[in-house]
C-alpha cells in the first residue's frame, strides 16, 4: 500500500496536473494506494503521522509536490524506516535533482515503485528536519523575495521555475548588504568579514539547480559548507552562473567547509531558509542526523564505491 501525499497548488498548479497524470497511471497498473492531499505545511506532519499509523504496511509515502511540501513531512517520516518517494512538482525540485529522481511524472512514478532505496542523511536544527540545504544570508533573501513575489507564479505558470530565481537574485542584489560572520564547523570558528552568503547543505543544489556545493553526498554523514564572502556585487552577479556547473568552488572568495555540526552567527539579523522555506532570524545550529531518512531513488542500485565513507548504502526497501 502507497501512501500518496499531493499538494496540488505546489508549482503554480503543477501538483495537481501531476496528479491526474499519476492518477491513471496507478489505475492502468492496478496499484494499491491511498491519497492525502495538503495544503497546509503546518499540518501537513500531524496528518501524514495519522495516516501511516492507520496501516503497518506502507511501502512507501509519496509526495506529489516541491521541496517545500517535502520538507513539510521529514518529521513524520524521520527514523520510522517508511521510505519517502518524490514525483516532482515544484519550482525547484532540487530533492529530486539529488537523488537522482526523473523530473517526468511516469519516470518518476516508475523510480517510487522501484524498491530501492538507500538510507540518507538529515540536516537537524531547532527548528526541524531539513533533507536540502540550511542557507542564510543573501541566497536566503533571494528565496524570501521570491516566495512573496508575482514573478514566481508567472514563472511557474510557463514552466520555468529557475527563471524566478534568476530574476529574485538581481532583486535582491539591489539592496542587500554583507557584514561579518562567524561560522562554527565542528567547534573549530572561522570568521569572515563582508559575508554574503552561509549555505550548509545535504544535497549539492538547491533554488532550482544551483550547485552551491557539487560534492555533497547525502549519505556521507557530513554537512558541506559555502561561504561567500569580501567580494563586490559585481563578483557576486558574476559568480552566480558559475554555481550552475559548481565552478565557483575555486574562486579566492568562496570557502567550502565539512563536518558533523556547523554553527553560525551573523553580526545583523538574516534570514535562514531549509528547502525553500523561512526559519526565521535566529542564529543557526544545524548537525547531520546519519541514515535518518530512506529514499526511494534510481541511484541506489547504481553507485558503488571502494571506500566506506564515499558508499551510497544501497538496499531494498523493506528488506
Amino acid at each position: 500500500m502507497y501512501l500518496f501525499i499531493i499538494n496540488s497548488r505546489s508549482g503554480g498548479g503543477a501538483g495537481g496536473r501531476t496528479w491526474n497524470i499519476v492518477q491513471g497511471l496507478l489505475r492502468d497498473r492496478q496499484v494499491r494506494y491511498e491519497t492525502l492531499f495538503t495544503h497546509n505545511a503546518k499540518e501537513a506532519e500531524h496528518s501524514v503521522l495519522q495516516a501511516l499509523q492507520q496501516h503497518e504496511d506502507w511501502s512507501a509515502a509519496v509526495v506529489i509536490g516541491g521541496d517545500g511540501t517535502i520538507h513539510s513531512i521529514l518529521g513524520a517520516l524521520s527514523h520510522k524506516g517508511i521510505p519517502l518517494a518524490v514525483i516532482p512538482a515544484g519550482s525547484g525540485n532540487d530533492t529530486a535533482r539529488g537523488f537522482g529522481i526523473p523530473l517526468e511524472p511516469e519516470a518518476a512514478l516508475e523510480a517510487a515503485l522501484s524498491n530501492l532505496c538507500y538510507e540518507a542523511d538529515l540536516l537537524s536544527s531547532a527548528a526541524g528536519f531539513t533533507l536540502t540545504a540550511v542557507a542564510s544570508g543573501f541566497d536566503a533573501q533571494v528565496a524570501e523575495n521570491v516566495n512573496a513575489s508575482r514573478y514566481k507564479r508567472l514563472c511557474n505558470a510557463i514552466g520555468a521555475g529557475q527563471l524566478a530565481y534568476i530574476i529574485g537574485i538581481l532583486h535582491t542584489l539591489i539592496t542587500f548588504k554583507p557584514c561579518r560572520v562567524s561560522v562554527a564547523c565542528d567547534g573549530n570558528e572561522h570568521v569572515y568579514d563582508k559575508a554574503w552568503l552561509v549555505s550548509v547543505c545535504n544535497l549539492p543544489s538547491y533554488g532550482g539547480g544551483l550547485l552551491i556545493c557539487p560534492q555533497a553526498k547525502a549519505d556521507d554523514g557530513l554537512l558541506d559548507v559555502c561561504v561567500v564572502h569580501g567580494c563586490s556585487r559585481g563578483q557576486l552577479l558574476r559568480l552566480f552562473p558559475t554555481v550552475l556547473k559548481g565552478k565557483h568552488v575555486a574562486l579566492p572568495f568562496v570557502s567550502m567547509l565539512r563536518g558533523r555540526s556547523v554553527a553560525v552567527h551573523f553580526a545583523e539579523a538574516r534570514h535562514a531558509i531549509g528547502d525553500g522555506e523561512s526559519l526565521g532570524v535566529e542564529a543557526l545550529a544545524v548537525r547531520c542526523e546519519p541514515g535518518a531518512l530512506r529514499v526511494l531513488s534510481p541511484l541506489a542500485p547504481s553507485i558503488v564505491l571502494p571506500e566506506a565513507d564515499d558508499t551510497f548504502s544501497s538496499e531494498a526497501c523493506g528488506s
